[in-house]
Formats: structure tokens, C-alpha cells, sequence
């Protein structure tokens, strides 16, 4: 049975909206499709966490000699902590709920956690592995990478802050999942990166999370907000969504290290803005636009954005296999001299590369050729 406070992020089929779906339907859409749900459980739940015994509780005499996966863990576990947040309003009941999920230490006196996780809440505590509690005040969200900070009152003194890899993840590299799912804290799962430069919809598909980094180690319900770490304990990623069997999704380091800082100063950040909507050109896009390849970025539709003048959406549509192909728009195929062979570059770049205010520069394919041009980013709009 799937916990309640799993929440849907509506990666592909439209008709998996129901949190409710039975197990069978769940793996049945996990294996034809990639699906993510929130991986944290900020949805308020009336009924105690599991419980689960803390490393401050445990014997240390007579200990098994552990593995590489030990060490990483000893070193990093008394900076990861269990967030419980209150006052969250239950939909269901109307009644006060709560919600839980994980963040980690990320200096002296802030937490990083998923917006989600502290979404709605009028209250956040923190419990350490070693028992401790304290306070927090939030000092910023943001909704478009879903990341927080929180200020604590308290850090243990065995507590140190955890570093955010500065290289980039690889397929194939083993990391760990740290935090608390459903409540069990101190837990820790290990598997691989399974991908990377992925870009994953958003619950309300109205924009996507850019660079999101796969993984098959297990995340559950409580794990949103914990780190993902490498081998030598620094930081890959906030895991913030699971998906089917050995499917897990983290907001990726290079990320969060633009993101969290300006939310520590400023209590907010900006996103670069283009104002379009767009799809990657697959060959039935490339055959109806005479392009030279399958590549790059079909520009749909221009809004009332920083791309209006600049660029030019599609006059039509036509159906091959029953799905519409947009046809005469601009396809983007480079930016800033970097190469977009698909939407989950364009996200990237625009994310890691870009602020609002710069010039972006486009390679375009417009009415048969080659062509460029030039225009201001925007601030994506503030979430309604």
C-alpha cells in the first residue's frame, strides 16, 4: 500500500494522478513510464512515525567491523537530521497536522531541507542522531529548485557541516541516501547513480526541476530533504522525490550551491526566465521541419516573456501516430556556444549558466537555415 503522504509528481501519464493507487497499478506505470513522487511527508499525518532505535542508543562494545559504507556514515550522520514540522492544516480532517521529512548541516548554523517538506508549516524541529533538539527559523524557500534553509538554534558539537561536491556525478558511481524515511532515522541506503542531467516535472506540471541526478539507492516517504553522498562524504545531492522499484531523484550539488547561499543572504532566489514552451526534437519534429538531424529544441509557443520578439513559436501542428508535431517554430540548437541537443540541456544551462538579466545568445534552425539571435533573460514569475 502506498503511505498517504505520497504525493504525485506527474512525470508522464496523465491518468497517474491518484495517490491512491494500488501497488499493482503503481509498479504497472513505474515499469511503462518515469514516475517521481515527493519523497518527503509534508502532507500533515495525524499518527506517530515509526520508531526506531537512534546510534546514541546503541552498544558500542563488541561491533562488527562494518565496511567502507560504515566509515561514510560515521562521519556523516551526526549532521543529518529528522525535520518535524507543525501546524500544517490536514485536508483531509481540517485538523492541525504534521509533517516529517530530513536536512543536513550546510554551515555553522543552517539546515538544508526540500521546500516541500516545510511547505505550509508554522512551526519546524529538529532532532539530531544523538537525541538532541532544537528550534529553527526559516529563512528561505524556494519553490523552483524545492530547497530551504533553516537557522537553528543548536548544533551538537560532534556535528559538522557537510560539504557539496564540487565535481560533477557520473553513471555508475556508488552513493549513499542518508535520512529518516517514515520516521525511522539515522537510516542509510546505498546504490549508484543511475543518471544524470535529468528534468523532472514539478507536482503541478508547470515547470520542471533542472539537473536532477537518478539514483536505485531506496528512497522512501521521510527521506526528502537528506543528503546524497559520494564515497568521500561530500554531498551529490538533495534527495527530494522516489519514483517506481529503484528510482530516486535528488536536486543536484551544482544547484543547490547557486541556490542556497542566496537564500541564506537574501531569503530567496532567482530563476533565469525565457518565456516559452518548448519540446525536444525527436525525428518526427526533425522530418516535419527539414531539419539536417534529430536534434535540438523546438520552440512551441512564445508567451509574454523575455523571448517575445526573439524567437517564434510554431504556425501549426500536424498528427503523425496519433500526436500533434509542431511545425515552423524556431528549434534552438545552441546557447552561448554550448550545444542543446535536448530540453534537459536547455534546463541545465539556463539554471547553472545563466541569472536573470544576462544576454542569452541562440544558434537557431528557422525556415530552413541557420540562424541567430539575442535577447535579456527574465525572473521566472513568482509562484501563484
Amino acid at each position: 500500500m502506498i503511505p498517504p503522504c505520497l504525493k504525485w509528481m506527474g512525470f508522464y501519464p496523465s491518468d497517474m494522478n491518484d495517490s491512491r493507487l494500488n501497488r499493482r497499478r503503481f509498479l504497472a506505470a513505474a515499469s511503462a513510464g518515469l514516475v517521481g513522487t515527493v519523497a518527503g511527508c509534508s502532507e500533515p499525518r495525524n499518527i506517530d512515525p515509526m520508531e526506531g532505535s537512534t546510534s546514541h542508543e546503541i552498544d558500542r562494545e563488541n561491533l562488527a567491523d562494518g565496511s567502507t559504507f560504515t566509515d561514510v556514515y560515521e562521519a556523516t550522520i551526526d549532521s543529518v537530521t529528522q525535520v518535524r514540522v507543525f501546524g500544517v492544516d490536514d485536508p483531509r480532517t481540517g485538523d492541525e497536522g504534521r509533517g516529517q521529512g530530513s536536512g543536513f548541516l550546510y554551515d555553522d548554523s543552517h539546515i538544508v531541507t526540500n521546500d516541500h517538506v516545510v511547505a505550509g508549516g508554522t512551526d519546524v524541529d529538529l532532532q539530531y542522531i544523538n537525541g538532541d533538539w532544537t528550534g529553527t527559523r526559516l529563512v528561505g524557500t524556494d519553490y523552483y529548485s524545492d530547497l530551504a534553509v533553516l537557522e537553528v538554534d543548536h548544533v551538537p558539537d560532534s556535528a559538522t557541516p557537510l560539504s557539496l561536491t564540487d565535481r560533477r556525478p557520473v553513471v555508475g558511481q556508488q552513493v549513499l541516501a542518508i535520512g529518516n524515511p517514515f520516521g525511522l532515522e539515522g537510516s542509510m541506503t546505498d546504490g549508484i547513480v543511475s543518471g544524470v542531467n535529468r528534468t523532472l516535472d514539478a507536482p503541478n506540471r508547470r515547470f520542471s526541476y533542472p539537473n536532477v541526478i537518478q539514483t536505485d539507492a531506496a528512497v522512501n516517504p521521510g527521506n526528502s530533504g537528506g543528503p546524497l553522498v559520494d564515497l568521500d562524504g561530500n554531498v551529490i545531492g538533495v534527495v527530494n522525490a522516489a519514483g517506481g522499484d529503484n528510482i530516486g531523484f535528488a536536486i543536484s550539488a551544482a544547484l543547490t550551491r547557486r541556490v542556497v547561499p542566496s537564500l541564506i543572504e537574501n531569503g530567496e532566489y532567482g530563476h533565469s526566465y525565457m518565456g516559452i514552451r518548448l519540446r525536444t526534437v525527436d525525428r518526427l519534429i526533425a522530418e516535419e521541419n527539414d531539419l539536417p538531424s534529430a536534434t535540438g529544441v523546438a520552440v512551441v509557443d512564445v508567451n509574454d516573456g523575455p523571448a517575445e520578439g526573439a524567437l517564434e513559436g510554431a504556425d501549426r501542428f500536424v498528427r503523425r501516430r496519433n500526436e500533434p508535431i509542431p511545425v515552423g517554430g524556431d528549434v534552438i540548437l545552441e546557447m552561448d556556444g554550448e550545444p542543446i541537443p535536448d530540453r534537459h540541456a536547455l534546463s541545465s544551462h539556463l539554471a547553472l549558466e545563466t541569472s536573470p538579466g544576462d544576454d542569452l545568445e541562440l544558434r537557431l534552425w528557422r525556415n530552413g537555415r541557420e540562424t541567430t539571435t539575442e535577447f535579456s533573460l527574465g525572473a521566472r514569475p513568482e509562484v501563484e
